[in-house]
């Protein structure tokens, strides 16, 4: 985060940023990280999307520690895939994780 929020002014067009940013699901817990990482995707014109199917992205094979999601994805609210990734429970990981998955649409552009 330190280093999107240094360098913010220093990125143009960015349509996705997906990622394990260490924020757990905000039902259950919520850092004090989360309004930052809020605030420097607002500050690029992206927001939290959510999954089209709600299941958590971490499963812990501790059964101390819970399962939850700390994978997110901030996508361009304009764009088609915004509200459309999904968490890919058949990808599980051979760690802990799922995956997301979005599929982008790209226009060339002529300069």
């Amino acid at each position: 985060m330190k280093y999107l929020k240094d360098t913010e002014v220093n990125l143009n067009n960015i349509l996705v940023i997906i990622g394990d940013f260490n924020i757990r699901d905000s039902i259950s817990y919520h850092l004090v990280y989360t309004d930052t990482l809020l605030e420097i995707a607002d500050s690029l014109n992206l927001n939290l999307s959510t999954p089209i199917n709600l299941v958590l992205t971490q499963y812990t094979n501790n059964p101390q520690d819970s399962n939850l999601v700390i994978d997110l994805m901030l996508l361009w609210a304009e764009s088609a895939e915004f509200n459309n990734h999904q968490i890919t429970l058949e990808l599980y990981c051979p760690l802990d994780y799922t995956l997301l998955l979005v599929l982008l649409t790209i226009e060339k552009e002529y300069i």
